[in-house]
């Protein structure tokens, strides 16, 4: 395996201009995500994890400090991602099909062969029969497989995901993160992923970042010391309670 990381991300600062006030996001923020690594962001609202997955994508660039993509530090950074955010922006005029091959078809990939893989991969997400559907007749969670199955046909190396599950139900989340882990055992791409939840970071990781409210600072890195694959009864495991009570604990609760 490569030593080159894929996500490489040094020192950096981020602040805004809010009436008439500078507010800064980030300071001197520095996170890797090893290849094929899954690697959860957790910390306090408004403690810039968001900011922090835009600036890697390229949609923002940082005041200080120096992003490197596999290795790279390029200015232009957009599309090199694949990004999913909060919200699935699913658009409510095309079917679930036509929904899911957007990405492929605005970065001008053959909408043939496309359509192909998305139908192949629909049982994979849970979305088979679902195709001619519109978006307003589908599930939260169904809304939700739509936006990341998009986002995973964009191939990319990288996926970056800003807690796609903040709006679901309880149950429905637990559901969804289990088979996030299903899904991501076949593609191991290298993950970037936010939350605000404690249990689910150290379900889904390998990795935990806990930042500081803001401005946002890294205030503890938390290797998962848990075997692949897991199931939700791992959370009885010691070694997930220990863990989780130390980011409890990072996070002052």
């Amino acid at each position: 395996m490569s030593s080159v990381l894929p996500i490489e991300l040094r020192g950096v600062r981020k602040a805004f201009r809010v009436n008439g006030h500078v507010v800064q996001a980030l300071d001197g923020v520095s996170v890797q995500a090893r290849a094929q690594e899954f690697v959860s962001l957790i910390g306090p609202s408004g403690c810039g994890k968001s900011t922090l997955l835009n600036i890697t994508c390229g949609l923002m660039e940082p005041d200080e400090g120096e992003v490197l993509l596999h290795g790279v530090s390029e200015a232009n950074r957009l599309g090199r991602t694949g990004y999913m955010p909060q919200r699935d922006l699913l658009l409510p005029w095309r079917k679930l099909l036509d929904n899911i091959i957007l990405g492929p078809e605005v970065m001008g990939y053959d909408l043939s062969q496309a359509r192909r893989e998305a139908r192949e991969l629909l049982p994979l997400f849970g979305l088979e029969g679902f195709e001619d559907s519109y978006p307003a007749a589908l599930s939260g969670g169904m809304r939700q497989r739509a936006a990341l199955m998009r986002t995973f046909l964009c191939k990319r190396e990288i996926l970056l995901l800003d807690e796609p599950f903040g709006a679901l139900d309880a149950l429905t989340r637990r559901t969804m993160r289990k088979w996030l882990l299903d899904v991501w055992a076949r593609f191991r791409q290298t993950v970037l992923f936010v939350t605000h939840d404690v249990e689910e970071a150290v379900f889904l990781s390998d990795r935990v970042y806990v930042f500081s409210p803001r401005p946002g600072k890294v205030v503890r890195e938390l290797e998962v010391s848990l075997p692949r694959p897991r199931e939700e009864h791992i959370g009885s495991d010691p070694r997930f309670v220990a863990h989780r009570d130390e980011l409890l604990e990072s996070l002052g609760l």
